[in-house]
């Protein structure tokens, strides 16, 4: 094993300890290969193939500069672990949320081009929109899709906007008021209101919605919901950020 990976921090497996130095020198920043070997001590050629290793993986990425830094698997798996910590601190939040509106209530979680609805709360009798746990739905369309647009960077801003039911001047508006609202525009007779629920370093991770007729929820379905929809939403951020 290299001298450089102290005792302490030695877990008795030499290509994972050397891995594990690599990443953590890439949680700095991107970093070139000499850069790596400096950081780390590891031979030229042992931090070349670790590197090399966790980029086939895409724990490793190489940026514009050929410099190597953490890659997108690394968010995968974190939001993977986030999942069941997300789901089991929204499951009273929507259950609250639905007992104040009187209306169904979900979460929705992006997944590339499309958003999954992981949570919800139904609303027990009379007219309702039913959307359950599972259900795949456009982003091209929705208050929840506004959400889960609305704050990414301007490239993948735009490019989510081809082919959709909104603007970017409505993403604006969504961004200024801290909710977004949908009448007809995923479903005829539906209308909707989202707000953004938002993980470690404030990063938009879900949108927290409720859903009904647009008889019984108005054409502006934001100004009588838009409040409590937000205040859930940031209950269930505060929660996630204490417990992360």
């Amino acid at each position: 094993m290299d001298s450089s990976i102290e005792h302490d921090s030695s877990s008795g497996v030499g290509v994972i300890d050397k891995a594990a130095l690599v990443l953590n020198a890439l949680e700095a920043g991107p970093a070139t290969l000499a850069q790596l070997v400096a950081i780390t001590h590891l031979a030229r050629p042992t931090a070349h193939r670790i590197a090399v290793a966790l980029e086939h993986h895409r724990l490793v990425t190489r940026d514009t500069q050929g410099r190597f830094a953490l890659g997108a698997r690394l968010a995968e798996l974190s939001a993977a672990a986030g999942e069941d910590h997300l789901l089991s601190a929204a499951a009273p939040v929507l259950a609250a949320l639905r007992d104040k509106t009187h209306e169904s209530a979900q979460l929705y979680r992006r997944q590339g081009d499309v958003r999954v609805c992981v949570a919800n709360a139904e609303r027990p009798i009379g007219l309702r929109d039913s959307i359950p746990v599972g259900a795949t739905m456009s982003m091209q369309g929705g208050s929840a899709a506004q959400v889960l647009l609305a704050w990414e960077e301007p490239d993948r801003l735009h490019r989510g906007l081809v082919g959709a039911r909104f603007n970017a001047t409505m993403l604006s508006a969504v961004r200024r008021r801290g909710w977004a609202q949908s009448v007809g525009e995923r479903e005829p007779g539906v209308a909707s209101v989202s707000a953004p629920v938002r993980g470690a370093g404030g990063k938009v991770v879900a949108a927290i919605s409720i859903s009904g007729p647009i008889e019984r929820m108005g054409r502006q379905p934001g100004r009588a919901h838009g409040p409590v929809v937000m205040a859930a939403a940031r209950r269930l951020s505060e929660v996630l950020r204490a417990e992360g």
